[in-house]
């Protein structure tokens, strides 16, 4: 039998390293080998691969369960066994207790996954954890607006109980950043920690740390996946953005990691005004290393406001980048960054809908919890898991999130033919350029946002929190690109001492 075939005269169970979670309208399952998420829609295949090793082949699992060998559930199930989410279980059936599944919120089966996120889940899909504002460098679109660290950054036990509450709510994987989190002094403490308790570490780092000794290790642990921070495919383009040398080190840190032999690492570009015309050149170097390119979204929030009007891409640029995509979209990551541009036409790969408070959170330095990892603002500050009982209690009880929950009102934005597709976009980008929750994204592709942005009396928020180092001008690399800050590698008490 052909490994990833499923046959359904054999007895098959979950792979291994394959966890389970339970939701209401079926079950999540993550692969901490393949670092890969699945989701099954249907309550009743949930209970046939739980009972899977309970039963010598598939055929009596399903028979069992009383569904039958329908096309729909078999073509589920191989669809599964084609990711290595199920495995072949040669040998004697095996009793289970499955894990009970939360009461359904509604009558229907399978559906669109993003009227199921809308409500809310058990826990994040992917929960961004911000480990400390300290940073080498000085970005000058830093969303976090970091630099110095916080004297009230959570504590070492702190943040292992905070893992330990992750690894209960079955939250298979965190996104760390900062901030730079690998100067933290006992990032790689908290990493082992972390992957000791079934939980995940996706940490973004700008590769200062990541010397051939460092990617060795990393390389050697299935439960790590690391994500170097490259916003021009040269160093003029980066270098103006993110300082000094930065390119270098970047591309430095992803040499080390390729001849270490680490598998599919991720090169984080965030899409700007100077970068656009580059994405082949960026898909280039992500496959000269052996990663995988991951595009993210420029939001006008932390030191972002700053340089949003001069560096977020322009309306021909947004149909170019569009148009790329939808080219190439397959094999490159974009989480919720790009669903705006859905309105061009069919529907881009990835979330296209705000998570925020649903399926995505984040949990800074200090351990407030905001509604996304855009909006560090108090208007999205949800709790903090110090004073409010820790994350799981701000997670299901606070009035924020049940708020982003509820049905949305897209105000204006409904009438539009695009909705469906775009579902107004982005809620932090509204935000912090003055435009009301139910209005137009700022960058709508159908022309909306340029008009609601011309209109009088907006009020632009100001972040919640800055850790930005003084400003020191000396060393910027010059491009047609006027910034507030500009980038500085020089700070009060360097983070890497």
């Amino acid at each position: 039998m052909e490994a990833g075939v499923l046959d359904l005269d054999t007895r098959w169970a979950l792979h291994p390293r394959v966890s389970l979670r339970p939701e209401s309208f079926g079950a999540l399952l993550y692969h901490f080998g393949t670092r890969k998420l699945s989701f099954l829609k249907s309550r009743d295949l949930v209970d046939v691969v739980q009972s899977l090793p309970a039963h010598a082949s598939v055929r009596d699992a399903l028979r069992a369960k009383g569904v039958g060998a329908s096309d729909a559930h078999i073509k589920a199930l191989a669809q599964l066994a084609d990711t290595d989410m199920i495995v072949p279980a040669p040998g004697p059936v095996t009793p289970v207790t499955p894990v009970s599944l939360p009461a359904s919120t509604d009558t229907t089966q399978g559906g669109k996954l993003i009227d199921r996120f809308e409500s809310g889940l058990a826990a994040p899909i992917c929960l961004t954890w911000e480990l400390t504002y300290a940073c080498n460098l000085s970005c000058v679109h830093c969303l976090s607006s970091s630099g110095r660290r916080d004297p009230n950054e959570l504590t070492t036990e702190q943040c292992k109980a905070l893992i330990d509450e992750f690894e209960r709510m079955q939250i298979f994987y965190v996104n760390i950043g900062g901030g730079e989190p690998t100067v933290r002094p006992d990032f790689w403490e908290l990493v082992d920690y972390a992957t000791a308790h079934h939980v995940g570490v996706k940490f973004s780092t700008n590769g200062v740390r990541i010397n051939e000794e460092v990617a060795a290790r990393l390389a050697a642990s299935d439960y790590v996946d690391v994500q170097i921070s490259l916003d021009g495919a040269d160093a003029a383009v980066n270098d103006a953005v993110r300082g000094p040398g930065s390119y270098d080190t970047a591309i430095r840190a992803l040499e080390n990691l390729h001849n270490a032999g680490f598998k599919d690492a991720k090169l984080s570009v965030v899409a700007t005004r100077h970068n656009i015309a580059q994405l082949d050149e960026f898909k280039a170097i992500a496959d000269r290393y052996g990663a995988t390119l991951r595009l993210t979204r420029l939001r006008p929030s932390g030191r972002g406001a700053d340089v949003w009007d001069e560096l977020h891409p322009l309306p021909e640029q947004q149909r170019e980048l569009y148009d790329w995509l939808v080219a190439n979209g397959e094999g490159v990551l974009t989480g919720d960054s790009f669903f705006h541009l859905s309105a061009f036409g069919s529907a881009l790969p990835g979330l296209n809908m705000c998570g925020a408070g649903r399926v995505v959170c984040l949990v800074d330095p200090v351990g407030d919890v905001y509604a996304c990892p855009f909006a560090i603002h108090d208007r999205f500050k949800a709790g903090n898991i110090v004073a409010d009982g820790g994350f799981d209690a701000v997670w299901t009880t606070s009035e924020l999130f049940a708020e982003l929950r509820e049905p949305v009102d897209g105000g204006a934005c409904t009438k539009c033919s695009h909705y469906d597709a775009c579902r107004g976009g982005c809620m932090a980008a509204k935000f912090f350029t003055g435009l009301p929750a139910n209005g137009p994204d700022p960058e709508c592709v159908q022309g909306y946002g340029e008009a609601a942005l011309s209109m009088p009396g907006r009020t632009i928020p100001r972040p919640a929190v800055d850790h930005s180092r003084p400003v020191r001008t000396r060393g910027r690399v010059s491009l047609p690109l006027t910034v507030k800050r500009a980038p500085a590698k020089a700070c009060n008490e360097s983070p890497l001492g």
